[in-house]
């Protein structure tokens, strides 16, 4: 029974991985078709245009998800830093990046990333450190956080897409 479980664990890791693996090319056709305009709009303040959304996956990964594994790695039980995504977007002006390099750069890191978690013995996946604002966390907790984070900006991303069609059919 014990061999079955640890079976199905590592291929609930594998999808989880796999997921991972295709958020760029889900985000890059989310954003694919929209005028230059569209790609910065957005429904309020609060939220993020597609252009936002993208530029933030890519600090993200970079500055969050790469750090914390590499400590995690590398480190005896170390503190994750905690990122303030909405301070960074104001910060570096997002909309006025590009867009294609934004994708590019999402879709390198994140696909070192998942390389580097697809190549860990099981073992490994269980090493610990502690991420400000949630607690201690494993090497496995954070490739599922980063799968949350995802489904979030993918549902997101949905979200701009249908507002805005709407919005470009109430115009005509």
């Amino acid at each position: 029974m014990s061999c079955m479980l640890e079976s199905f664990a590592e291929q609930e890791f594998k999808n989880l991985l796999d997921f991972l693996a295709e958020t760029p090319q889900v985000v890059r056709q989310l954003s694919q078709d929209l005028a230059p305009d569209e790609l910065k709009r957005k429904p309020s303040d609060k939220e993020f245009s597609v252009q936002e959304n993208v530029c933030h996956l890519r600090d993200i990964e970079q500055e969050g998800y790469t750090v914390r594994i590499e400590k995690l790695l590398n480190e005896h039980e170390p503190v994750l830093p905690d990122i303030n995504g909405a301070k960074l977007a104001m910060e570096r002006d997002y909309n006025s990046q590009d867009l294609a390099t934004g994708l590019e750069e999402f879709a390198r890191l994140r696909e070192r990333n998942v390389s580097a978690l697809r190549n860990l013995r099981p073992e490994s996946l269980g090493r610990t450190g502690t991420l400000e604002g949630a607690g201690k966390i494993t090497l496995k907790r954070l490739a599922a956080m980063m799968r949350e984070h995802d489904e979030d900006h993918l549902a997101e991303l949905n979200n701009l897409r249908e507002w805005l069609t709407k919005s470009k059919a109430a115009r005509l």
